[in-house]
């Protein structure tokens, strides 16, 4: 018997636009002689059930980049789709419409972003196959675990105090509470979102929908700053990377961008 899950349709999606503040050009930045997005470039490609790795961008030095680590990009993402407050789900619905206008949309897709660049592409095939056997999920999103939950945490008051984020809870002075007696806590590190095509389509407005399956994945280097590009670089100095491998033993290092 043929199980229909077995033959979905998946591709991934990196969106990598060009404005970035904090490290200008952020996405093309070299790390380990190689610019950002092609690692995640690369993820996509090693990834057993991705069939298509395509790059949403505003910015044609970033598609010639792409291009050339193997990428497709079909179009260049409008303006008003790049902005420092758009969305992922402006983003998605972007290169939905695009994709069913082509006539070849697929069940899952796939979300890539270039700031984590070091996943491993079996992890990416376990969390696909985990949405794939549970049809009831709307999405899937990876998060790693926290050493504090947010009821430890503190916001500050307009007075200049600290104050909880939980003013409802009834035990008094919760967060003096030791950590062991609230429930573990996931932070989302864009390691690896699946997203089903179907479920943006038919809930205007709506991205992960209410169901969203979770996926424990390791602790992995989010890069925001030049700090960050530090330490990644100090990782793959220090352990074997499968990523930065396949781009040593297919493309040159780069110098300049």
């Amino acid at each position: 018997m043929v199980v229909l899950y077995n033959i979905m349709k998946i591709y991934s999606l990196v969106q990598a636009r060009g404005g970035s503040k904090k490290v200008p050009k952020k996405n093309i930045r070299l790390l380990g002689g190689y610019p950002l997005i092609a690692y995640s470039i690369a993820a996509s490609k090693l990834c057993r059930d991705i069939q298509r790795t395509i790059v949403s961008t505003d910015s044609q030095e970033i598609d010639d980049i792409a291009k050339k680590y193997g990428a497709e990009v079909p179009f260049l993402r409008p303006a008003e789709f790049a902005q420092d407050h758009s969305t992922d789900l402006d983003v998605f619905v972007h290169a939905i419409n695009w994709l069913e206008e082509e006539g070849d949309l697929p069940d899952l897709i796939v979300q890539l972003r270039p700031t984590t660049p070091l996943r491993e592409p079996s992890v990416m095939s376990e969390a696909i196959e985990k949405i794939k056997a549970n049809p009831e999920a709307t999405s899937l999103r990876s998060a790693h675990q926290v050493g504090q939950p947010p009821q430890k945490m503190f916001q500050v008051n307009t007075a200049g105090f600290w104050t909880g984020f939980f003013p409802d809870d009834p035990r008094s002075e919760y967060y003096n509470l030791p950590r062991q007696v609230f429930p573990n806590a996931y932070c989302p590190n864009g390691y690896v979102d699946v997203i089903r095509s179907d479920f943006i389509k038919n809930n205007r407005g709506h991205f992960s929908g209410p169901k969203i399956l979770a996926f424990v994945t390791p602790f992995v280097p989010d890069i925001d700053q030049m700090e960050d590009f530090r330490h990644a670089e100090y990782i793959l100095q220090k352990q074997p990377n499968r990523l930065f491998e396949y781009l040593s033993k297919n493309f040159p290092k780069e110098k300049n961008i």
